[in-house]
């Protein structure tokens, strides 16, 4: 009888513990199933948005407006500097007290717009320089600084211009006095930007990496372009194979680069100077970053070298952006900016793929994304158009390529096209700079084409300060002009994390935190369109 006592009191103790788990499963399966009716609902929402309503145009301000609250993921190809809006530049040049040329004067070597930061011609007396107040009261000015600070206006009226390309490129040299005022300032406000839009990861191109000169060492890497063959790259560029390049240069130039190359990064390795430049690099980014991380946003930093300096220059700062990226939690990545249509860039770019392949054996754990392909017909010669993506990827071992729009134009394309799906390494996309600086307009660019052909590839901002736009406006006109299905535009997102230079541990707790983004997402969007649906 006890024990059928203490049998039925460890029942009637048990019941609501089993009671409890059978709610809990129903429940989840009640929330499973209005999950899977936001997706659904948010699909065909979607849809209507980016095919127009019956006799109407694309519902271009509802798809705009979805696109900003769509979780981005993250920012994977972002470059600080040219990310900062000019009118927070200006604000710095007020703080620090420094004035902008409004005339050029070569005698006393001033240029209009430029920014001036020497105490000695901080005076009152110098009229033809305008402090910070004083230029937002004069309206023209403004507006002119504006313009030539960035790309506004630069399409929408007639007026004296260079090229887009040029004017973009420009717009660098002329905030360069001010962009390094406080860079944890400026990361600070692009992260408040960056959360509004819904996102939740940036990975910015931040600072170049130092540079140590020896002048015997470097004179022989700046030697090694003028004894490369001409004739042997012009094979090279028509057979656009790793192996044929390899074939076409002489033994002497080979055995010259690799000699030149190991005694430069042994100097580099064991030089104080040039180790104290890289420890202090580094040190001045961890300080740069420090509190931005929080519980909705993670920042990471790429390092990089500019492809139209003097190669021994080159060598010795991507050695230096090496040594800094080698087993650094921050510092996650590798790359090469600047104009690749410049003079030197079209140049060197062979010498500066054995550059990184070079130093690849050295710092193996090093990542590396190339800006590679960021051409167009006519900008150069038909042989350069051939084998920049190609050899970013084969001979530097690039696991992103940077822009990649010259695809259709390079070497045997289709098995390119075939090689990044095969590799799984992923382009990525910048749709307003292409626009810009490279005339690529719309359905001209090849992001379809990668759609087509299963080819990876990310969403992303390039320099939205200059470019005056935005991650959302990205999506924006990737949804409107390419059209892809919702669950395209979803994994597009997705990319954005699956194909960063996070630690794997990092890069899935981003994974979590973004299928809650999409669940609060699609719900939201569930809601709008059962608000549409009802004012139509």
């Amino acid at each position: 009888m006890k024990k059928m006592i203490v049998a039925l009191c460890v029942s009637a103790i048990a019941l609501p513990a089993v009671y409890a788990n059978v709610y809990a499963s129903e429940a989840k399966s009640a929330a499973d199933a209005v999950t899977k009716k936001n997706l659904q609902t948010t699909r065909q929402y979607y849809a209507q948005l980016i095919a127009g309503t019956p006799g109407a145009q694309t519902r271009l301000a509802e798809l705009n407006m979805l696109m900003t609250m769509l979780p981005k993921g993250g920012d994977i190809h972002h470059h600080y500097t040219g990310s900062v809006y000019a009118e927070t530049y200006l604000d710095w040049i007020g703080q620090q007290g420094f004035c902008i040329y409004r005339e050029s004067d070569s005698a006393k070597k001033q240029e209009k717009f430029r920014i001036e930061s020497r105490p000695a011609f901080l005076t009152d007396e110098n009229k033809s320089c305008l402090k910070a107040d004083a230029i937002r009261k004069d309206n023209l000015f403004y507006r002119e600084l504006m313009s030539t600070w960035s790309v506004v206006d630069f399409s929408n009226h007639v007026h004296p211009q260079v090229a887009p390309d040029q004017h973009f490129f420009n717009t660098f040299g002329y905030f360069s006095g001010i962009s390094k005022y406080s860079t944890n300032v400026g990361l600070r406000i692009l992260k408040q930007q960056a959360k509004a839009e819904n996102q939740q990861y940036l990975e910015t191109m931040l600072k170049s990496a130092p540079i140590t000169d020896h002048p015997e060492l470097s004179a022989k890497i700046d030697a090694l372009q003028s004894s490369s063959s001409k004739e042997a790259q012009t094979q090279a560029y028509k057979e656009a194979q790793t192996q044929a390049y390899k074939e076409a240069q002489t033994q002497a130039y080979k055995e010259a680069q690799t000699q030149a190359f190991e005694q430069f990064a042994d100097f580099l390795a064991k030089d104080a100077g040039a180790q104290k430049k890289i420890a202090d690099y580094v040190q001045e980014t961890i300080n740069d970053a420090a509190g931005i991380d929080d519980a909705d946003f993670t920042l990471r930093i790429q390092t990089y070298v500019s492809r139209n300096s003097a190669p021994s220059k080159v060598f010795s700062s991507l050695y230096a952006a090496f040594a800094a990226s080698q087993n650094n939690p921050l510092i996650v990545g590798v790359n090469i900016v600047g104009a690749e249509h410049a003079l030197v860039a079209v140049r060197d770019y062979d010498l500066h793929m054995q550059m990184f392949a070079f130093l690849k054996q050295r710092f193996p754990k090093v990542r590396l994304s190339l800006h590679a392909g960021e051409l167009v017909l006519g900008i150069v010669p038909p042989e350069h158009l051939q084998h920049h993506m190609r050899s970013a990827l084969q001979i530097a071992g690039a696991e992103r390529i940077g822009h990649g729009v010259d695809i259709m134009h390079e070497a045997n394309p289709d098995q390119l096209l075939a090689e990044l799906k095969r590799r799984d390494v992923p382009v990525e996309i910048n749709l307003t700079s292409n626009d810009f600086i490279l005339g690529l307009k719309q359905h001209e660019h090849p992001v379809a084409m990668y759609m087509r052909h299963d080819v990876p590839f990310v969403i992303s901002s390039d320099d939205a300060g200059v470019s005056r736009s935005n991650l959302s406006r990205e999506y924006f006109l990737f949804a409107s002009r390419y059209t892809p299905s919702y669950d395209s535009l979803k994994k597009t997102v997705y990319n954005s994390i699956r194909y960063s230079f996070l630690s794997p541990t990092d890069k899935a707790a981003q994974m979590r935190q973004l299928d809650q983004r999409f669940a609060k997402f699609e719900a939201a969007a569930a809601n709008l369109a059962k608000s549409a649906k009802s004012q139509f």
